[in-house]
């Protein structure tokens, strides 16, 4: 099918995107190449011996690491990284890790404007947008700015071969979501709409790879290049529903990232299939329409085949949380495709706690 829209408005970021085996050793390189001789490098507690193996990559121009990053972006958090930041004079930000490192880079570089090389080691693709989440007194805000796009990113297949099966099927499903929202976006083009079956195709391909032989870097480099293609969609155009909703939930009642989107993302799908079928036909085609499925039910079949998780029961949401979660959902909506009411989130969220088959 043809892409191809009578009024359409594409955006593309300048980014500098690198894919290889072992890249991550150019990271002085790039750093050379931006002009630039000090870095902040930033990871979080539990990836802090990569901070030291950056250091030796960087030699005199690493001059600190902050490993504090955290899930979901806290203000307080990121304002220590800054102060760190300022005191230590740096001029570049080297982030490596996951959605969490990614997002305290953005956080830092909004507050000072100073560049940022990202070197992902899951599947989060934010470090292609120029979009920032925060969280503050329990609530989640998402920002645009061209401030915190970074300048460079490394691919390194590498970094994730050892990424545990577990958290592999969660980061890529989260990605996911991000190309399977850029399909009915109503500011999509027929760049990004290309780019999102692009990446959703690479994924459904090589995923089963992954989860069959763990170390196989040409599977995971197709990982990581779904990831990049899915992650651009994210910084091109608006997202809906299956965002706002992952936004409520890990901000308002800190659940983990990756793991919401995996469960939401079907739920979200198969929710605005009836009112978007055509928009969504490319993804049943991908995952469902060979099986007797929908869009949403065919990435549901395809989680389940992955071993992600189901319930958002057992990430520990409590059932008498749905009221006050559908309110929070509904009280400022996304713009989405289908109208957003209050019955029809409460239902949705409804079967996704329980772990049941989308049926929207």
């Amino acid at each position: 099918m043809s892409f191809f829209r009578e009024d359409f408005t594409a955006r593309s970021a300048s980014v500098r995107v690198r894919f290889g085996a072992g890249i991550r050793a150019a990271v002085s390189e790039e750093m050379d190449n931006l002009g630039v001789s000090r870095a902040l490098i930033l990871t979080t507690p539990q990836q802090s011996d990569m901070a030291d193996e950056f250091a030796n990559y960087c030699g005199a121009k690493a001059v600190g690491r902050f490993t504090g990053a955290a899930m979901h972006t806290p203000v307080d958090v990121s304002e220590q990284a800054t102060d760190l930041a300022r005191r230590l004079g740096a001029d570049v930000l080297i982030s490596v890790g996951g959605g969490s490192t990614t997002g305290l880079g953005k956080a830092i570089a909004l507050r000072t404007d100073l560049p940022q090389i990202v070197v992902p080691t899951t599947y989060a693709g934010s470090e292609a947008t120029g979009i920032l989440g925060q969280t503050e007194n329990g609530v989640k805000t998402t920002l645009t700015s061209a401030k915190v796009q970074p300048e460079v990113i490394l691919y390194d297949a590498e970094l994730v071969a050892t990424l545990p099966l577990s958290m592999t099927v969660t980061s890529a499903l989260n990605a996911m979501a991000h190309a399977a929202e850029g399909l009915y976006a109503r500011d999509r083009s027929p760049i990004s709409s290309l780019m999102a079956v692009e990446g959703l195709r690479a994924f459904r391909d090589s995923l089963p790879k992954v989860l069959a032989d763990p170390g196989n870097l040409t599977a995971r480099g197709e990982t990581l290049y779904g990831a990049w293609l899915c992650g651009t969609v994210l910084g091109q155009v608006g997202m809906a529903l299956h965002h706002k909703l992952c936004h409520t939930l890990g901000g308002s009642f800190d659940l983990p990232h990756a793991e919401t989107h995996a469960i939401i993302l079907p739920h979200a799908i198969a929710f605005n299939a009836s009112a978007v079928p055509d928009l969504l036909a490319p993804l049943a085609d991908l995952f469902g329409t060979s099986s007797g499925f929908g869009a949403g039910t065919g990435l549901w079949q395809f989680a389940k085949s992955a071993g992600a998780p189901l319930s958002l029961r057992d990430l520990g949401l409590v059932e008498a949380d749905l009221d006050r979660a559908t309110d929070l959902a509904t009280a400022n909506p996304y713009w989405n495709p289908r109208p957003v009411t209050k019955d029809g989130i409460r239902r949705l969220l409804q079967a996704a706690w329980a772990g049941d088959r989308p049926d929207i």
